[in-house]
């Protein structure tokens, strides 16, 4: 969640800039604009940079769920009583669809994936 909140900082800055930016070429004060394009540079900079990150991390994750053995739909069975299914199950990850990750994978239904048979 930091990453993130970080990056939305960046774009709320990127914005004020940009903002100040356009006041300033409307003035013709040429050593503000010069200064806020600048930071408007470093801060798309920083923010890509970020927006790299996040996105190797997920493909990381990705790869680590697709790495695992075995992979199956959670019955609705299961899904009402996650907490027993997790304990019964070492390493038991469960994606669902809705999620960055699951989007990512491509999942139609709630599924786990585990090292070992469940």
């Amino acid at each position: 969640m930091k990453i993130k909140q970080e990056l939305q900082n960046l774009n709320n800055r990127i914005n004020t800039c940009q903002r100040k930016l356009d006041a300033a070429k409307s003035r013709g004060d040429q050593e503000m604009i010069t200064k806020f394009t600048d930071d408007l540079d470093k801060l798309t900079k920083k923010a890509s940079s970020l927006k790299h990150k996040m996105s190797y991390d997920m493909n990381k994750e990705r790869k680590s769920l697709l790495d695992m053995p075995f992979k199956r739909e959670i019955t609705k069975a299961e899904q009402a009583d996650m907490g027993k299914l997790k304990k019964s199950v070492r390493g038991l990850v469960v994606v669902h669809p809705m999620t960055k990750l699951g989007k990512e994978l491509r999942l139609e239904v709630m599924t786990g994936f585990a090292p070992k048979k469940f």
